[in-house]
This record gives structure tokens, sequence and C-alpha cells, in this order.
């Protein structure tokens, strides 16, 4: 099939309209899995009437094929592997990966947060989103997080999954959307015209542009304002 969305903006509008249910409601925050997921839940959150947060999760990749994630790092030590693959490693090709990974999770934590408070998600509903679902690792362990946190209900939204990584990940939230799940996937690039490479830059943009920079500290702890139209 061709791409189905223009850009991520238009991919978190299609996504906004699938979660109409959750718009307006009371303790509902929208993660964006940085870097690609951020501007997806910004448009989410936007059309939702919801405050926007971020969630540094990183992929850990098969030395030689790093494409492939065998597993997945999320703050607070949280660290999910795909047995499948991690398997097939030795022990210190995962301690290799899995220190370089987690170096590059706290400097964007530390960029992206900066002196804003921990996450604190304790009886909220979080809705999580990523701009696809190939693997499913780093939304398995963007899961993982959100119910340490104290989440009283996870939701995993993305455009477009593959239909292996979305009957896996279904198994673990309360809600999954995902308008397209597909057999024959292939990446997560080939259903968009424009997927360039989300910057640090684009991030701290995307952020700012949803009132972070100047209304943070009226928000209660994690939690970010709501982005305007």
């Amino acid at each position: 099939m061709g791409a189905a969305f223009r850009d991520r903006q238009a991919a978190g509008a299609v996504l906004a309209d699938r979660l109409r249910l959750y718009a307006g409601r009371s303790g509902t925050v929208v993660l964006g899995l940085a870097r690609g997921g951020v501007p997806v839940a910004a448009e989410v959150a936007a059309r939702l009437g919801a405050p926007l947060d971020v969630l540094v999760v990183r992929k850990l990749g098969v030395p030689w094929a790093p494409e492939v994630a065998f597993g997945a790092l999320g703050p607070h030590g949280v660290r999910v592997l795909n047995d499948d693959i991690a398997s097939r490693l030795e022990p210190g090709q995962i301690a290799e990966v899995t220190r370089a990974e987690e170096a590059e999770r706290a400097r964007r934590e530390a960029r992206f947060r900066r002196d804003r408070p921990p996450l604190d998600l304790a009886g909220h509903t979080v809705i999580i989103v990523d701009d696809g679902l190939a693997t499913g690792a780093t939304a398995r362990a963007a899961v993982v997080v959100a119910r340490r946190l104290g989440a009283e209900r996870v939701v995993l939204a993305v455009p477009v999954g593959s239909t292996q990584a979305c009957e896996e990940i279904a198994a673990v939230v309360d809600d999954l959307v995902c308008p397209l799940c597909l057999a024959d996937f292939g990446s997560v690039s080939r259903y968009y015209h424009d997927f360039h490479q989300v910057t640090d830059g684009e991030v701290g943009a995307v952020l700012a542009a949803a009132g972070w920079a100047d209304r943070a500290s009226r928000m209660p702890p994690g939690i970010a304002p709501r982005g305007s139209q």
C-alpha cells in the first residue's frame, strides 16, 4: 500500500479522532515517546484538550543490525527484553548496547525535561503515543514505566503497527488504538509521505509550543499544560 499519512501531525489528527471518548476527561495525560512520537502526541493532546508530556524510551538494537530490537530501556531502571532475540546475543553484547543506550536516554531525558519534576502518573489515564509500532519493544517499556509510576489506565495509540506487535501489546494495555494494523508491515516509514528524523530541536520546539516554556510551573508535578490550536 502507499503512504497513509502526510506527516506525523496528520497521523496525530487521525488518532485524535479515534480517541474522542477521552476528550475533556479530567486526569488524562498524553505522553509522546521521544523523539518521533512527540509531534504525533502534540496533535493528539491539542485536539483532546489534554496535557502533554514526554517519555524517553530507547530501543536496544542488535549490534550488527541496530534496526532490529532485542529490547528497550525507560526511566527508573526499566528494561524490557525480547527473549527470542536477546537469547541469541552474548551477555557482554547486551551489556555494551545497554550502557550506550542508557547514556543516550539519560542525555535526552535531561535535555527534554530540563528542570521539570519527574513524571507522576498516579491515578491518571495515560495515553502513550508513538509514530508507529514495529516490534513493540519501546511501547512495552513505556507501558511498564507508566504502570510503575502509578497510572490507573494505560492506552497505547499509534497510527500504524504490525499485526503481531499489536496483538502482543494489546495484552498489556487497557486500550489499544491503531487505525492500521497490518500483517505485511515492513517499516513505519513506508506509511508516511514525510518521515524525516525528528531532532532534539524539533522536540524542544513542539514542547515549547505546547506551553512548557512559560506555563509549566503552574501545573501539577510532572504534567505539562495542554497545547493550543
